[in-house]
């Protein structure tokens, strides 16, 4: 088993200015996978989005971003299965991804993830799918 490791990053928030506790999710991981300036994505999401990503973005306009920005849903948990894949780097393919999972999305790259917090629930937190880019 690989293991999954964690490493701390706000996608650039700081670095641009913005201050503050934030459900800025997307915006954050969508920095952190493309390598785009946090203020680019943030102004493209308020654009796409009809509203700031500071409080948080419907599931629905996530997809439409995700798009945008190049990513491709695989979905890999369907109704009454159950969860089958995990927050892992076993679980999970290469490279650059947007996992989401319940009420948030997670950048990882190749295995490592990226985020604010650790969201791995002791390798518990299962994935709905993710986005590649």
């Amino acid at each position: 088993m690989t293991q999954t490791t964690y490493q701390y990053s706000d996608g650039g928030r700081a670095a641009a200015g913005y201050k503050g506790d934030a459900k800025d999710c997307v915006c954050r991981a969508i920095a952190i996978v493309t390598g785009r300036p946090y203020a680019d994505v943030y102004a493209a999401i308020t654009s796409i989005a009809g509203r700031s990503p500071r409080q948080g973005i419907r599931k629905a306009d996530t997809r439409r971003i995700m798009e945008h920005f190049g990513g491709r849903w695989t979905a890999t948990m369907t109704v009454g299965a159950g969860c089958t894949v995990h927050l892992t780097a076993d679980e999970l393919p290469g490279g650059r991804i947007v996992a989401s999972v319940s009420r948030h999305v997670v950048a990882m790259i190749d295995g490592v993830i990226y985020d604010n917090h650790d969201p791995r629930r002791a390798g518990r937190r299962c994935v709905y799918g993710y986005w590649q880019f």
